[in-house]
């Protein structure tokens, strides 16, 4: 009896769901979090009667065939990129991106990943780095002087240096757009890493073309919608136990069959 394995096609498919739910959840308070839903496709069909063969010898067809379905399979995790709410942390090194974009993260193999998680710090050189003490790109260094840091809208890096009026420009703060953003490859960390996907980065400055703004002593929390992803888990959990009620009626129909043989 097909439906035995139909059943358990989609009991395997809700538990991805679930597991899909429950990392977003996981993740509420993630810094720069983006949210994810799994995507289904149903399985392959047993045509018993195809649609549009004859269905005699005068030429007349069937204008509807008898197709069985296989099932469902899982097809994709697909990211939602929304922007998250900016929440305030007066951390002069902190840095939201309000609109598109991913600030650029070198990593220890020499490689660019790209994040949207703007908690930064200071390392031993005065270098700014993530949490990891992965350097953001291009390289900015807040010399030992500083008595004060601001990083603008269109992302400026100046310093007030003890002593001196005028503050001090460090450099520019780039940002990179992609395409297809979810196309990336996320990497733990906070950290995303492009593919043939996601096609190239384009880089520029903050506040010009398709670039969002940085918004300093702020950070972009998560865009989980956590009422969204209770009512999701309900829905999941209905489904799977649905799918067990077919496997558990399959189940007893085959015993109906075999007592009746015997």
């Amino acid at each position: 009896m097909r439906a035995l394995s139909i059943g358990a096609t989609g009991m395997e498919a809700q538990q991805l769901n679930v597991e899909v739910i429950s990392n977003n959840i996981a993740n509420l308070s993630t810094t720069g979090f983006k949210r994810s839903r799994a995507e289904f496709q149903d399985l392959l069909y047993q045509n018993l009667r195809s649609v549009g063969s004859a269905s005699s010898d005068t030429g007349t067809i069937l204008p509807s065939g008898l197709q069985v379905g296989l099932g469902v399979k899982p097809a994709a995790t697909y990211r939602i990129n929304g922007q998250g709410n900016l929440t305030v942390t007066n951390n002069p090194l902190d840095v939201a991106i309000n609109g598109n974009g991913f600030l650029q993260v070198q990593l220890p193999d020499g490689t660019t990943s790209y994040t949207r998680a703007g908690s930064l710090q200071l390392n031993q050189t005065g270098q700014l780095v993530t949490a990891d003490g992965y350097q953001i790109i291009p390289s900015l260094t807040v010399p030992t002087t500083a008595t004060a840091i601001t990083i603008n809208a269109s992302g400026q890096v100046l310093a007030t240096i003890s002593g001196q009026t005028n503050q001090q420009t460090l450099g520019q703060l780039t940002l990179a757009s992609f395409i297809n953003p979810t196309g990336l490859d996320a990497i733990g960390n906070n950290l995303l890493k492009e593919t043939q996907a996601s096609g190239s980065p384009i880089t520029g400055n903050p506040q010009t073309n398709q670039f969002g703004s940085l918004v300093q002593g702020s950070l972009e929390t998560s865009n989980v919608d956590i009422v969204s992803e209770i009512t999701n888990l309900i829905t999941a959990q209905r489904a799977y136990e649905m799918n067990s009620k077919v496997i558990n009626t399959a189940d007893q129909m085959l015993s109906t069959a075999n007592q009746m043989k015997t």
